[in-house]
Formats: C-alpha cells, structure tokens, sequence
C-alpha cells in the first residue's frame, strides 16, 4: 500500500512541476496575448563612467489577442525608461520596443539587473515578464 501511495505521490509531483510557466508557456485555452522577446538579457559591455548608456528590447506578440503594457519597473533607480513603453495594445504579431537607460555616472563595476514588464501577456509570471540588463562600468580616467 505505501509503494502505491508514494506511485501517486510521485506522480502528482511530476505533473506540477512540468506546469510552471516561463517564455515558451502557451496557455491552455490556446488564446490570449504572449510577449516574446528578441533578446531577454542585454549585454551592455564595457561602459566608462559618465558615458550614456542606453539600449532597446524589442519584442513581439506572438499570441492571438492584443498585449497591453501596463508598466515597466527597473531593479533600482540606475534604470530609467526615456520613452517609456508602447501605451497603445500591441496587435497579435505586432512588434513593439523600449529603451533601457543605466545610469553610469555613479557606480563602478559589474551590473546585473531586472527590468519587470508588466502586463497581460499569458507567458507573464503574475502579470510580470522578467528581462535583464548587464554589463561593467569602468572608472573614467
């Protein structure tokens, strides 16, 4: 009885963790917006502090409803967003972009950080789609 029980247990476990959602998650239903990104992490490479340091994400619904970006986040205040995000729903197949500005003036070293997506996409963990920056920034000379 104990080898049945712990078949079904193992079993249950089994199927729940093949149910996590990530990039490649489609929904059930087979509808709904999904964001699917060129590139989910940016290298910035080697920066030199107090250089601009800005760059794009481009994505694309690749779902069959309009995705709606409700907000973009960054980690910390080193990231801001200079054109904000596409306010209008992006069409199934649309693509859409935003810029990604770190701010190199005031830290030196290696970065890594989130940049949290918020929006309706079914792919979305929670109404967030995670992508990250990196990169290293030099002291000037």
């Amino acid at each position: 009885m104990k080898k049945i029980l712990s078949l079904f247990l193992f079993l249950a476990v089994v199927s729940f963790a093949g149910a996590h959602p990530s990039s490649a998650y489609v929904s059930f239903d087979g509808g709904g917006p999904v964001i699917t990104f060129d590139s989910e992490t940016i290298d910035f490479g080697t920066l030199v502090q107090g250089n601009e340091a800005i760059r794009t994400f481009t994505f694309t619904n690749t779902g069959d409803q309009p995705l709606v970006i409700s907000s973009i986040k960054g980690q910390c205040g080193c990231t801001t967003f200079p054109d904000s995000w596409p306010k209008d729903p992006v069409p199934p197949g649309g693509k859409a972009s935003f810029r990604v500005k770190y701010d190199t003036a005031v830290r030196v070293g290696m970065f890594d950080k989130k940049i949290m997506v918020y929006c309706n996409a079914t792919n979305a963990v929670n109404g967030v789609f995670e992508v990250k920056i990196k990169g290293n920034v030099q002291a000037a000379q």
